[in-house]
């Protein structure tokens, strides 16, 4: 399997503008969503199965009222990769499917 490649400062910002709510931080994107905690458990489970499936996973943190992604490619050295971004619009999907109201 191929390393990703590695997206240029103009490329993440121009794929961030397309996902409202998420923001970078350095090397990762990330993005909170207010939740209740039994939904996002829900959605945590949905979100692990996809990720399996496409081999690439986020680290997620889950609270009594919010649920936080956080995305980055460890093959690519820590770097965002398109697959990074691909990965934010399939949580958005899941998470939207819970019931999620995505701070602001």
């Amino acid at each position: 399997m191929a390393v990703p490649a590695p997206l240029s400062d103009e490329e993440i910002t121009k794929r961030l503008a397309a996902l409202p709510g998420w923001k970078r931080k350095g090397d990762e994107i990330t993005r909170t969503y207010e939740i209740r905690y039994h939904a996002a458990v829900a959605a945590i489970v949905t979100i692990a199965d996809r990720s399996r499936r496409v081999q690439h996973h986020a680290d997620l943190d889950l609270r009594m009222d919010h649920l936080r992604a956080t995305i980055t490619t460890h093959d690519a050295g820590h770097r965002l990769t398109e697959a990074d971004f691909e990965l934010a619009r399939r949580i958005d999907t899941i998470v939207a499917a819970h019931q999620a109201l995505p701070l602001g």
